[in-house]
């Protein structure tokens, strides 16, 4: 049996891995990179000199059979992707069920948990959070509507991520659909220019459009069931 380990890491913050994490990566002959550039930072903060390639959303159906081809030789393999656990909202998980699917109980899927975004925004939220929805990126055009709509109707919180080019339009749907709803922004989790937001629709419209330079960095949304 050959085991293949997903591998979360720092959402920002570089201390917020697991000693397991670094031990694992340090083991392993080859890790799979969303981008080598942004994982090269943190693999050498940790003095870790595995060798490293590239898998990402816009990997090819060949790059795809290659890494399964050496899964098949036998190579141990980690999975990291640019911040976080892989496959939370992420390509990751095209890959695991690939491997799944070639090899099933031959090779062992390892979890080595840490960082997320998710969890890290609800665990300082607030919110009713004994149950909830997890959209990733909302759609940018088809859907759109019908989501907003469905979560004004929701009786539970929901949770997406959101980018700064997005954000303002995502903040002026909430308004139009659900203006009395309870709204947690977190911007840049773990990193320096951490900011953590809590309002309706409307104050944080406010609070960005009198605050343009906070509009940076990456957003967690929760929209609260309350």
């Amino acid at each position: 049996m050959f085991n293949f380990y997903v591998v979360a890491t720092p959402i920002g913050n570089l201390a917020d891995i697991t000693f397991r994490a670094v031990l694992t990566l340090k083991s392993v002959d080859l890790i799979l990179c969303e981008d080598t550039r942004v994982a090269k930072i943190l693999l050498d903060h940790y003095d870790i000199k595995t060798p490293r390639e590239s898998y990402h959303a816009r990997s090819t159906p060949g790059k795809i059979q290659a890494i399964l081809d050496k899964v098949g030789e036998g190579k141990t393999m980690a999975m990291i992707t640019d911040a976080g656990t892989p496959g939370i909202s992420d390509p990751g998980s095209v890959l695991v069920a690939k491997i799944k699917e070639r090899f099933g109980e031959k090779v062992k899927i390892i979890p080595i948990p840490g960082a997320s975004a998710l969890t890290t925004a609800l665990s300082i939220s607030g919110a009713h959070v004994s149950a909830f929805v997890f959209l990733g990126f909302l759609p940018h055009k088809k859907g759109r509507e019908t989501l907003f709509r469905e979560i004004s109707d929701a009786n539970r919180a929901y949770v997406f991520y959101e980018s700064k080019h997005r954000v303002m339009k995502t903040l002026e749907s909430l308004l139009l659909f659900c203006p009395d709803k309870k709204v947690f922004i977190a911007r840049e989790l773990t990193k320096i220019y951490e900011d953590v937001l809590v309002g309706s629709p409307k104050e944080l419209l406010d609070y960005f459009s009198d605050n343009p330079d906070k509009i940076k960095g990456e957003f967690v949304l929760i929209v609260d069931a309350a």
